[in-house]
């Protein structure tokens, strides 16, 4: 199947399991953990791929509840996934630890090697997802 092809009939959840997969190293494990961990906290949530350009043609895995919740994306050193709303957010187990000056995103970096607080990010699901239903 030809990716970005006005033909392809993939599903959202399709097109992330392909983005998944095509990371065959530790950053597909740590989006494929961020994905399910999402899901456990928020089981309504809505998956889609964004932002697809010539520079990043798979696109961007989006989840949302009433607005976006998050976004996820690998770069070489990292798995970034910022928080649309986080700056309005409490982040009590200080998860958030990059965009701290924006006006309204937060993110989270996460390094090889390095381990998600599981509790404490679904709890931050679960608050942007309050924050998108108020």
């Amino acid at each position: 199947m030809v990716k970005n092809d006005p033909a392809n009939d993939e599903s959202p959840s399709e097109e992330i399991d392909a983005i998944i997969e095509d990371l065959d190293d530790w950053k597909g494990e740590t989006l494929s953990q961020v994905r399910s961990l999402i899901k456990e906290a928020d089981p309504d949530v809505v998956e889609e791929v964004k932002w697809k350009k010539p520079s990043n043609p798979e696109g961007v895995p989006v989840w949302y509840h009433d607005g976006i919740i998050c976004n996820a994306q690998a770069f070489k050193e990292k798995v970034k996934v910022t928080f649309e709303k986080g700056a309005s957010m409490e982040d009590p187990e200080g998860l958030f630890n990059a965009s701290l000056d924006a006006k309204v995103s937060r993110a989270i970096d996460i390094y090889e090697g390095d381990e998600l607080d599981e509790a404490a990010f679904k709890s931050l699901v679960q608050t942007a997802v309050s924050l998108n239903e108020s």
